[in-house]
């Protein structure tokens, strides 16, 4: 014997749209599936019941060859269940919960591809089948009975898919003879079809004719769909609509999408992320139109919400070494109306910082930083934005004191989602005073740096890579003195579970400096290992070679710089970390980091310094709240017991 469920778009996918919106049982004033309308109980939720029925209820399903995952699954679809402790609007509100039921718990079976299954309600023993809809019940409270029969699981048979000529392989999509008869997965198979012929330049392809055949006798369920593809259609004009302040003809030309290229869904996708990454919009929706024009191209409308444009911000560090540190920023995201931006930083750092010994010189100067960035999207198409900043500093760390000026002007491109070119012209004066005197630097370099970034999450990445590749040619016009700085930096994250509550995280960097004996680099342009960003446990640059512990008597040598880090030629650092949540907010992260500069071409790996501890993360919308605390493993007599480190976001 056979059943045939014809149309299928009448039965089976109205059951199946059933199944989508059962879990998790949130409830709903209304709900449509292919033009029937069906309705929750939101308002009886949210007003007075009227002539309020308590009711009880039961569920008895028969067994089956399964591990009860149907009966876990029908439980979790009764709304009867669910809602038990409230009570119902009178002998008709009752009897309508009970007949929605019997709708959810039978798409319900759909899912787990029970197409045998017998689902039957009874209220004061009664089958509501047989109910009229004036029917009244005398109990209180009243008893509803649920008995399921789910009967035996169907596997596919026969498939036949049917688009127009076009090439479609059926087991790409899981839509085999044997595979899961299951209502969510042939909607699963069905879905990721029509996305890849839309991926083709489809726009307009759709499902013309569905047949279901169930075969009781075998348990195989029967499957045919004709599709209609549709032609790949060609991009046509871009519209926009919500500009007010920002020109829509920029907001047309940023979106990248070239009329006459094939319609691609993904292209759509990459010009609402273009627009967002503004910076000007609250809101960014890229979309085709409803039909081709005449001349067959298809029209891309665009509508965008603008956001306030003026901003600002502060934050706060804070170590027992480097001392506190505050910052603000203040800008504006839209000065000429074509999403130009312009922000203004300002920074005091080192506040309160101390020397780890009395062999150590004493750093409790505060560091300041001020910088001017004005930035201009779209100079070299739609992927780029130009940069152009002023920037001034004055610094104290233990290696040197530091007064600068540098103007830089570069390009950003971005070759994909995940890659980044930046290419910068910088040219900077600044006084460096350490161990052997002060000196001035007139300096002219061009970096050029690559981005690799597939984090699922900047400020708290789960999953994914962040890579940074570093080349950086310098001309010191006034010391005649060449050199090339490269660096490479790769942090990698992996989820051990499907709840994020148990993350690795590891981090490598390696660096050269070529071209130029190590005194005769600028200081700030050396290699550093130590602190909250290195190797926690150990003092900001204390990690590497140092000058003389003493001063020669007439030897002209500063005095204030004894015993202070020269820097060093080449760098290499690794860290681990397993952030463990112990909360959804809360992580406890215990970690250890290794490093090593040397004043070689190559690192010194006999001399590596170790640290070790534990931290905590609070997890905002705006990012981790970290607090660490470590300890040096092998430490010197510049090196204190402990160090703790207090910021806003993970260490990398």
């Amino acid at each position: 014997m056979q059943y045939r469920f014809l149309p299928f778009a009448r039965l089976a996918v109205m059951v199946i749209g059933f199944s989508l919106l059962a879990a998790p049982l949130y409830p709903a004033a209304a709900f449509e599936i292919f033009g029937l309308t069906f309705f929750g109980d939101e308002d009886a939720a949210s007003d007075p019941v009227l002539d309020p029925v308590d009711y009880t209820v039961t569920l008895t399903v028969a067994p089956t060859d399964d591990d009860g995952t149907v009966e876990k699954d029908l439980r979790a679809a009764s709304t009867l269940i669910a809602d038990a402790a409230d009570p119902v609007s009178g002998s008709l509100g009752l009897l309508s919960k009970a007949k929605t039921d019997r709708k959810r718990l039978v798409a319900t079976l759909f899912e787990n591809a029970r197409y045998d299954g017998l689902v039957d309600i009874f209220i004061e023993g009664r089958d509501i089948a047989d109910l009229p809809p004036d029917a009244t019940f005398a109990s209180r409270p009243v008893p509803v009975s649920i008995r399921i029969r789910p009967g035996p699981r169907y596997t596919l048979g026969r498939v036949a898919i049917s688009a127009q000529g076009v090439p479609v392989d059926p087991a790409e999509y899981d839509l085999t003879p044997g595979s899961s008869a299951s209502s969510v997965d042939l909607l699963k198979g069905e879905a990721r079809l029509l996305q890849d012929l839309r991926d083709q330049g489809r726009p307009f392809v759709a499902i013309t004719g569905r047949e279901i055949v169930a075969d009781a006798k075998t348990d195989r369920l029967d499957y045919s769909i004709d599709i209609a593809p549709g032609n790949p259609v060609p991009f046509g004009e871009t519209w926009v609509e919500g500009a007010e302040a920002v020109d829509p003809g920029f907001i047309a030309y940023m979106a990248g999408i070239k009329s006459g290229e094939v319609f691609s869904p993904e292209e759509l996708a990459a010009a609402r992320e273009r627009l967002l990454k503004l910076g000007v919009f609250s809101s960014v929706t890229v979309r085709e139109a409803k039909a081709q024009q005449p001349d067959g191209t298809l029209p891309v409308q665009i509508e965008v919400g603008e956001r306030k444009f003026g901003f600002y911000g502060v934050g706060a560090t804070y170590s027992n070494t480097e001392g506190a540190g505050a910052s603000g920023y203040v800008g504006h995201r839209n000065l000429f109306g074509r999403a130009e931006s312009i922000r203004l930083d300002a920074s005091v750092s080192r506040i309160g910082a101390t020397a780890i010994s009395g062999q150590g010189r004493e750093t409790d100067g505060a560091d300041y930083a001020a910088s001017l960035v004005f930035k201009k999207p779209g100079v070299l198409g739609p992927d780029s934005v130009y940069v152009g900043s002023i920037e001034l500093k004055r610094e104290h760390p233990l290696a040197y004191d530091r007064d600068s000026l540098a103007v830089t002007s570069g390009v950003e491109y971005e070759i994909d989602r995940n890659q980044t070119l930046v290419a910068t012209v910088r040219g900077e004066y600044e006084e460096i005073t350490d161990y052997l005197g002060t000196r001035e630097y007139l300096l002219a370099s061009v970096p050029i740096s690559y981005t690799f970034d597939n984090r699922d999450n900047e400020l708290n990445p789960t999953e994914g890579l962040l890579a940074k590749a570093l080349v950086e040619p310098t001309y010191g016009f006034n010391t005649e003195t060449p050199f090339v700085k490269t660096r490479i930096d790769a942090s990698s994250y992996l989820s051990l579970s499907e709840s994020d509550r148990f993350i690795l995280a590891g981090r490598l960097a390696y660096g050269t400096i070529f071209g130029a004996d190590l005194l005769d680099i600028p200081n700030d342009r050396r290699f550093y290992a130590g602190g909250g960003g290195s190797v926690r446990g150990y003092e900001f640059q204390s990690v590497g070679p140092y000058f003389p512990s003493t001063v020669p008597p007439g030897s002209g040598f500063n005095r204030d710089f004894v015993d202070t880090p020269t820097g060093g030629l080449s760098l290499f650092e690794a860290s681990a970390e397993a952030r463990i949540g112990v909360t959804e907010n809360i992580q406890i992260v215990p970690f250890v980091d290794v490093g090593t500069v040397s004043d070689d071409l190559v690192p010194d790996f006999s001399s590596f310094k170790v640290g070790a501890g534990v931290g905590a993360r609070y997890i905002t919308s705006f990012g981790p709240i970290r607090f660490d605390v470590a300890i040096p493993l092998d430490p010197g007599p510049r090196d204190a017991d402990f160090q703790f480190y207090a910021g806003i976001g993970q260490a990398f």
